[in-house]
């Protein structure tokens, strides 16, 4: 300690030596021991050079260090937090852009989904004024669409393509149409199947859309909904013997064997095919159903070799067929309905068609009662053997094909389960009753 004393003050006699020596130094001019004070103090406050003092200069060197390493912390920690901020910034619009992009696809979904819906219905359902269309030759369903678009029939030709492909439609015809923004793209792709006109025709007065299996009682409602012709005019039509007659006289392949027919309700049930037709005030009533029946005809042309050689008439593949039409809804069970019926007639036993028995009640049930099973009527299948005095409805090509090209079968029942539409066939009875409390009974 004594040494450190020691040398502390030798540093401070050195101090204060140098310091004098430069005092006396500095200039010639008289200094009062005042003046020498002052220059010692303010020598005090200045920093020593490395060539006066090393060590000195050493201690003034290091002391800063600290707060250095502290402010560099410090500007570490700034950087963080405004990193961290930045990051969470960019998180929050990541997640902000990706919200909004899930609800714009979200909403153009939805938009896209309504407009497909809606355009799948009639452009305008109270509009039945008629527009001439040409479809031209080799035109796709694509470009029909477009055509069916610009005349304002339809709401999108793009929705119309998609209807037509997933619906599996073809066989488009080119010509000329009229057609409605009121009608259905079932009701446009079948007048489109069906085939135009060669020329442009004057506006019809309107427009008759029969369904396949539509009744003559319900096309006579038809009429009256779309044209003038009120249901009873119609229905006298029906039963009219000289224009009867006289559509044989013309048609004598379709109509010889239902002139033959007895106890038919009207004479001319099974002969209108189903299709779309133009009606005119001055041709008048006679003159559309005409255009049925020779539709019917065209239909059943490539069908009367086929017929003979079975050795079957044309009144009874009808019936049949129209017993089809309504019991069987895939093409594939239709054939193998028809096969059925069939077999029951090889047999002489009855078919025991619930359409024999509705047609036979003119009313619609779900279930049969055994009492309407009794129902006393020639058109009580269930009762009387054959194909009835004739047919129950006005059947569409393919029943008709489906009676003349079954799927080869050897069951005699079929039941059907209204809930699925799924059917199910069977040899025996015994099975019959099996697959009846399965899957009918069980579920009533």
């Amino acid at each position: 300690m004594i040494g450190a004393n020691l040398k502390k003050h030798v540093k401070e006699d050195n101090f204060l030596t140098n310091h004098d020596d430069e005092f006396n130094q500095k200039d010639d001019s008289p200094k009062s021991g005042k003046d020498f004070k002052e220059y010692v103090l303010n020598s005090l406050h200045e920093e020593p050079t490395s060539d006066k003092d090393p060590e000195a200069q050493s201690i003034v060197e290091e002391e800063p260090q600290p707060r250095v390493e502290r402010r560099n912390r410090r500007d570490d920690s700034q950087k963080y937090n405004s990193r961290k901020k930045e990051n969470n910034m960019v998180k929050k619009i990541v997640i902000i852009v990706s919200v909004a992009l899930i609800v714009t696809v979200g909403i153009a979904a939805f938009s896209f989904y309504s407009f497909f819906k809606s355009s799948l219905k009639p452009l305008d359902p109270k509009n039945d004024k008629l527009v001439q269309v040409e479809i031209p030759i080799g035109s796709s369903s694509k470009q029909i669409g477009q055509v069916l678009e610009k005349d304002k029939v339809i709401k999108s030709g793009l929705v119309f393509s998609y209807y037509v492909k997933m619906n599996n439609i073809s066989d488009f015809q080119a010509g000329f149409y009229q057609m409605a923004p009121n009608m259905t793209l079932e009701e446009i792709t079948k007048n489109l199947q069906a085939g135009g006109t060669a020329e442009p025709e004057a506006l019809a007065d309107g427009k008759i859309t029969i369904p396949e299996g539509y009744q003559v009682d319900q096309i006579a409602k038809l009429f009256e909904e779309n044209t003038k012709v009120k249901q009873d005019e119609f229905l006298a039509l029906m039963n009219d013997e000289n224009f009867f007659n006289e559509m044989v006289e013309k048609y004598p392949k379709l109509l010889t064997s239902a002139k033959e027919a007895k106890d038919v309700r009207y004479k001319l049930e099974g002969y209108l095919y189903p299709a779309t037709y133009n009606y005119y005030d001055d041709k008048g009533l006679k003159d559309v159903v005409e255009q049925m029946i020779n539709k019917m005809d065209q239909v059943m042309a490539p069908y009367y070799d086929v017929i003979a050689e079975k050795k079957m008439t044309v009144h009874e593949v009808l019936s049949i067929a129209s017993l089809v039409e309504k019991e069987g809804v895939t093409e594939e069970d239709r054939r193998k309905i028809a096969q059925v019926f069939l077999n029951r007639l090889a047999i002489d036993m009855p078919i025991q068609s619930d359409i024999s028995i509705l047609y036979a009640m003119d009313e619609h049930k779900v279930h049969l009662s055994i009492k309407d099973t009794k129902v006393d009527s020639p058109y009580n299948l269930y009762v009387n053997t054959g194909t009835g005095p004739g047919p129950f409805n006005n059947p569409s090509q393919e029943a008709i094909d489906t009676v003349l090209n079954p799927t080869p079968n050897n069951y005699i029942y079929f039941l059907a389960d209204v809930d699925t539409g799924k059917v199910y066939y069977a040899e025996t009875y015994e099975e019959h009753l099996q697959l009846k409390e399965e899957y009918i009974d069980s579920k009533n």
